[in-house]
């Protein structure tokens, strides 16, 4: 029987790759434990996991979702996760355009930033 957890790991090796997660999963430690099982049940074994939206659809909402909130930090690793789910450079600049009109310029100039660098990282890899 699959469990959401394993559904979830599952999921986010998919969207985020072995190595991130790999990496994520050894810097886990019995105080963070119950949050990491919390995200890997919640956000990829039942959000991420779910058939009502194309993944390419998540990458753009969830994108425009961290730089209108400022939680910039986690954008470089979902900017390198659309590579995974379909979304294109031009998706995610149409999606930070969004970001600009109604969350603020500032956000959406400085995700903007933030996806070039990620990008360009990629590139040289």
């Amino acid at each position: 029987m699959t469990t959401r957890f394993d559904t979830g790991m599952t999921v986010r090796r998919e969207v985020l790759g072995d190595t991130h997660v790999d990496r994520a999963e050894a810097a886990k430690t019995p105080l963070d434990t119950p949050f990491q099982t919390l995200i890997t049940e919640s956000a990829w074994g039942t959000l991420w996991a779910s058939d009502g939206i194309s993944r390419r659809e998540r990458s753009m909402l969830t994108l425009a979702l961290l730089a209108a909130c400022g939680n910039f930090e986690e954008i470089p690793m979902h900017i390198r996760a659309c590579a995974r789910t379909g979304a294109s450079k031009e998706d995610v600049m149409e999606t930070f355009q969004h970001v600009a009109i109604y969350a603020g310029v500032p956000k959406a100039n400085h995700a903007i930033k933030l996806a070039k660098q990620t990008w360009a990282e990629m590139e040289q890899n």
